[in-house]
């Protein structure tokens, strides 16, 4: 089970997500609770090892803003949050980095339909912390794909179940408030993830 932990801001998380095993961590640089700058997220991003997918997050951003902020915080991955159109997805093709497209179950939920690398499928309303009905994309989506909205260390196994996705994301699942991460969370979304596969 590919696991994403998001929405990262401090060292520490940075460092509990990174030995609890999760293949991918992302830095909110758009409007949110979350969000931090792209030297802030350049300075995160330097203390995780490569085998670790490090994402930029964006929502709304045109193309010209995303790849001057991926450009300076050394993301690997750009995710762009949203109806954002195919034509973004191009724009950043020449960056040569992992491209994430992360959307509402009633999109296009084919993996790569914009060129993308990997599809996040979340919430009606995302950031909300609020579960949904999971299942209901069950088969639906293709290729190489993360359920997200919702997800919390006590629910992931449920929502595996569920859904049978390749991967999972968590922001607000690991958090004891609004942008404030909890390592033991972490750590324990981690396991419960793994568990679930």
């Amino acid at each position: 089970m590919y696991v994403k932990i998001c929405g990262l801001s401090e060292p520490g998380h940075v460092a509990a997500a990174v030995e609890a095993g999760a293949d991918a961590i992302g830095f909110v640089m758009t409007r949110s609770p979350r969000q931090v700058t792209p030297e802030r997220a350049a300075e995160l991003a330097a203390a995780v090892p490569g085998h670790v997918l490090t994402v930029g997050v964006f929502r709304g951003e045109t193309p010209e803003a995303v790849r001057a902020a991926a450009l300076v915080s050394g993301v690997r991955a750009v995710q762009l949050h949203g109806r954002h159109p195919h034509a973004d997805f191009t724009a950043l093709k020449d960056l040569g980095l992992t491209l994430v497209r992360a959307v509402a179950a009633d999109a296009d939920l084919r993996c790569g339909a914009y060129d993308e690398d990997l599809l996040i499928v979340d919430a009606p309303r995302p950031g909300s912390g609020e579960p949904w009905q999971w299942g209901a994309v069950r088969g639906r989506p293709s290729g190489r794909w993360m359920l997200a909205g919702g997800l919390d260390p006590a629910n992931v196994a449920e929502a595996v179940a569920a859904a049978r996705p390749w991967g999972v994301d968590v922001s607000s699942g690991v958090e004891t408030a609004p942008g404030v991460k909890d390592a033991d969370l972490i750590r324990a979304f981690l396991t419960a993830a793994r568990r679930a596969t």
